[in-house]
């Protein structure tokens, strides 16, 4: 049951990091986004009991350090991603990157200097009373990571007062991963506390992901903290993904209409008519249909359907008087009036003569 669960919630974590990657490279934006979510689901699937019995068999115990190392890569990214959402990116940017490089230095030297670490799943309750190096880093990864989970918790309730729609509910989320995330951190203080105390330490057995309160806050809150974080991050990408694909449709629709005008009219075509994102393409082809349907004598008032129609039968050689000027409109509007006018040019061109 637990490693279905972390492997569950570490493949959908790399998956959404995967696409945001994809989305990241052709934007230019969200590459940090990206990085949270993949250390993120990294972070889970090394942790998987399964996965940490074979990474034992390479080094006793690495799949602790890895799974450690991912989750502090991942706190100071979704740290950036909050900072980039509430406008203060660069605000403090210098100072978390160097503190995440010298813990990520320290959980590394004191995992590697700790002597007869155990095979098999990273259980190191029993050795912190014998093994110093191992409370340096467990006291290591616990700050780091509380200082970052109450970051991005901070950022968020401040931002989330001015925000609304998808982004306020997504933040709402990361201020509820937060919690999740303290009460894990809270509860692995007081567990070390009671390992250092007792005489013979010994780690409990989790069932379940929930079976006890000790278990839940080891494991179950870990597990929930990530899903609402890969949740609260993905949902504010959610309405510019569907106006991404409305404008590929738009784009779609617009094809013919605009190929017939550019080929009669050709001074209406772009020097660089691909721009680097979606919506700079669309903006292009509007331009130049618009353009071409001045030129063609097409007026705003125009029914779509006969607009289509004076397009079609356009003459061969250009109109000597001059073309009627169109009034701005709306992107909106414009959208809708060049989607009507493509789509009954579009039927007319099927239809043929």
């Amino acid at each position: 049951m637990i490693d279905l669960l972390f492997f569950g919630v570490g493949l959908f974590a790399l998956g959404a990091g995967i696409w945001r990657a994809a989305r990241a490279r052709r934007t230019g934006a969200g590459a940090g986004l990206a990085l949270s979510l993949i250390a993120l689901g990294a972070a889970f699937c090394f942790l998987a009991n399964r996965a940490q019995q074979f990474e034992s068999e390479i080094y006793p115990s690495l799949g602790r350090l890895l799974s450690n190392l991912a989750t502090m890569v991942a706190a100071y990214g979704i740290g950036l991603t909050v900072a980039e959402i509430s406008g203060t990116r660069d605000r403090g940017r210098r100072t978390r990157l160097i503190a995440l490089g010298v813990a990520l230095a320290v959980l590394v030297v004191t995992f590697f200097s700790t002597p007869d670490l155990p095979r098999g799943l990273g259980l190191f309750d029993a050795l912190y009373r014998t093994h110093p190096t191992l409370v340096v880093y467990v006291f290591t990864y616990t700050v780091y990571l509380g200082f970052a989970v109450l970051d991005i918790g901070f950022i968020a309730a401040v931002t989330i007062r001015a925000s609304g729609g998808a982004l306020r509910a997504g933040l709402a989320l990361l201020l509820l991963a937060s919690a999740f995330a303290v009460a894990y951190l809270g509860g692995k203080v007081v567990a070390t506390i009671r390992a250092l105390q007792a005489d013979h330490p010994a780690k409990a057995v989790c069932r379940g992901p929930f079976s006890t309160l000790s278990c839940a806050l080891d494991v179950g809150f870990p597990a929930v903290s990530v899903l609402l974080i890969v949740v609260g991050l993905t949902i504010p990408a959610v309405p510019g993904l569907a106006a991404s694909r409305r404008d590929a449709r738009t784009l779609r629709l617009l094809r013919p209409l605009r190929a017939h005008l550019t080929r009669r009219f050709p001074e209406i075509a772009r020097i660089d008519p691909a721009g680097p994102s979606r919506r700079e393409r669309l903006l292009t082809a509007m331009s130049e249909t618009n353009d071409g349907l001045i030129l063609a004598g097409v007026t705003p008032d125009l029914p779509a359907a006969t607009a289509a129609r004076l397009v079609r039968d356009l003459p061969d050689e250009p109109r000597e008087t001059e073309p009627p000027t169109a009034a701005a409109e709306p992107f909106a509007a414009d959208v809708a009036r060049l989607r009507a006018i493509a789509r009954a040019y579009r039927k007319l061109e099927n239809a043929g003569p």
